[in-house]
């Protein structure tokens, strides 16, 4: 194998702002902001996501005359919050139940009343309102600094028990509880506060690596998003290791060779993943769902957005077998039992592109002919309780796949990916419903077992979906849609119960796609490198690697993919999801 050109760290250049790198610095800009103020007493709101380390910010902040104000201390008692949030968390191990809650459900007004006084009192030039609310707390506020945190690197601070989840101050928590709440609380609290906030931002303050503050103008933020709906992009990738995972990912990928191995890699979840701008060579991140919600129309398009709002509905992520295990058998939960049970408004269709496989790789995917599933259950329930093994080959079909070939997985669909494999999971996005069924004995990473949901399988699973009609609309559903001199475009799926099609091209000379005023996610599946241009010059020709994903916005319209570099004259392939806009009616809640 070549030496990994992957990259890990995408950037997208800005010109004409500046960054203000470290503490110093940044108290130095926000001093001269506050200076042009003429008043005797300003009012800084700090804005902080999930996660943000206050600390970090407040003891960093090098500001003459302040007094700091916590939001904390307007909060309710974290008592009367764990119970309003108890029905949306719920008692299941895995799941719950997304929360309509706004931010201000989160404080008690008796405290919000003596905090105004005290801020109103205060005989000071500068009060520093700290912490999620900063705003609401005093909407009087002169100056609003947003101080925003990567989801991925909220979980990584999960599992040091660095932090605690909103109004709580449980560090201590078991990780899959803390995440459990902040996916299905805090981060739709936040987001929703976060919203609302967006187009009032005077400063932007990014403190993702600790010790390393990066701040930018609200107005240099603008800039940056306006400037990437306009052209493909990528956000930054990560990765994360698994019972199961794989060492393909390390080589492809040039990561961490001392790793135990590498399950995941998210290469475009926004929600998760982020972004990474260059202001004169130096980086600020954000969410990358930022831009969804700053510039949801022109990164959807009209007809996503009004379907789905501002949510990114695709998905695509690496599931890394080789070397390793296979997955857990599971199941993604029907359309109906989505909504009516966890809130969502559509479901984790997917399928499994195989960017890579072994000579004896395969994935299980369908029930066997004359399956009696009381029977399976009856075995799944034992082998659950009691550690006995199962045998998933009596009950579920085993089909041998090879590098390139699609799997499609409606949900309802029982399934999942063997060893020695790499797959290029395409999906729709409500990210963890995932149903185990079987997890072949073993153990999470942590040591522990890891979470069955057999009753809820137990009420997806679609009985018809066995070896003859798996056969003929799940596997390998290739069409052949067009060709011409150098190239040759292929439709792979998804499946009628999906909103996603796929379409995967071979060329060797460039390749005009069009947007059609939809989403594009692609990735370079067959190749050293290509380039992504613009027929027009309208964007800065992008130059993309082998298993990279790019995003290529609705608003950017036509483009084109050629091979490039060591690629030239060679025959490469990417494959591409949209969204189907026909009857997108039938797929929402």
């Amino acid at each position: 194998m070549k030496n990994s050109n992957f990259c890990k760290f995408p950037k997208i250049k800005v010109e004409g702002h500046h960054c203000a790198v470290g503490w110093e610095e940044i108290s130095k800009t926000l001093g001269n902001r506050l200076n042009s103020i003429n008043k005797p007493k300003k009012v800084v709101a700090l804005e902080t996501y999930h996660g943000v380390f206050e600390e970090e910010i407040i003891s960093g902040l090098q500001l003459a005359d302040v007094s700091v104000v916590r939001t904390q201390a307007c909060f309710k008692t974290e008592e009367e919050i764990s119970c309003m949030v108890q029905e949306f968390v719920t008692d299941d191990p895995v799941f719950g139940f997304v929360s309509p809650l706004e931010l201000d459900a989160f404080i008690d007004q008796n405290k919000l009343s003596r905090l105004t006084d005290d801020i109103l009192a205060a005989d000071v030039a500068v009060v520093l309102v700290v912490g999620p609310g900063a705003s609401l707390v005093y909407p009087g506020y002169d100056l609003l600094v947003y101080a925003d945190m990567p989801r991925w690197e909220i979980q990584l601070r999960f599992r040091k028990n660095q932090i605690a989840n909103l109004g709580a101050a449980n560090h201590h928590d078991i990780f899959s509880y803390q995440y459990k709440r902040a996916f299905y609380v805090d981060w739709k609290v936040l987001d929703r506060h976060k919203k609302t906030l967006m187009d009032r931002w005077d400063e932007v303050l990014d403190t993702t690596i600790p010790g390393s503050p990066r701040m930018i103008s609200g107005a240099a933020m603008k800039v940056a998003l306006e400037a990437t709906i306009n052209r493909p992009f990528r956000v930054i990738p990560f990765f994360d290791p698994g019972p199961w995972g794989g060492q393909w990912l390390k080589e492809v990928c040039d990561l961490d060779r001392s790793a135990v191995n590498y399950a995941w890699g998210f290469d475009c979840v926004p929600e998760e993943n982020s972004l990474m701008f260059d202001f004169n060579g130096n980086t600020v991140e954000i969410p990358s769902v930022n831009l969804v919600y700053a510039h949801p129309r022109s990164l959807l398009g009209n007809k996503v957005f009004d379907a789905f709002g501002a949510e990114f509905p695709i998905r695509f992520d690496f599931l890394d077998t080789m070397e390793g295990g296979n997955l857990s058998l599971q199941v993604h939960p029907l359309h109906e039992y989505m909504k009516e049970n966890f809130g969502m408004p559509y479901t984790q269709n997917e399928s499994y592109y195989f960017l890579d496989a072994g000579d004896e790789a395969f994935v299980y995917l369908g029930l066997k002919e004359g399956t009696d599933t009381s029977k399976m259950w009856e075995e799944l329930e034992v082998a659950n309780e009691f550690g006995e093994p199962f045998d998933a080959e009596k009950y579920v079909e085993k089909w041998p796949v090879r590098k390139h070939d699609h799997a499609l997985i409606p949900a309802g669909t029982i399934h999942c990916s063997g060893a020695d494999s790499v797959v290029l999971e395409i999906s729709a996005t409500p990210f963890n419903f995932t149903f185990k069924l079987w997890d072949w004995g073993r153990t999470g990473l942590d040591g522990h077992p890891r979470p069955i949901s057999l009753e809820h399988g137990k009420n997806n699973v679609v009985e018809e979906r066995k070896t003859h009609w798996t056969s003929h609309h799940l596997l390998n559903q290739v069409e052949i849609v067009g060709f011409g001199d150098g190239w040759r475009e292929e439709r792979t799926g998804l499946d009628e119960h999906s909103f996603i099609e796929t379409r995967r091209h071979w060329f060797t000379q460039p390749v005009t796609h069009h947007t059609n005023g939809i989403v594009n996610v692609l990735n370079l599946i067959e190749g050293r490198e290509a380039i992504v241009e613009s027929p027009d010059n309208a964007f800065e020709p992008f130059v993309i690697h082998y298993a990279e994903t790019f995003i290529v916005p609705a608003a950017v319209g036509t483009y084109i993919v050629r091979p490039f570099g060591e690629s030239e004259g060679k025959q490469i392939g990417t494959i591409k999801a949209s969204v189907r806009t026909e009857n997108l009616g039938d797929f929402m809640g």
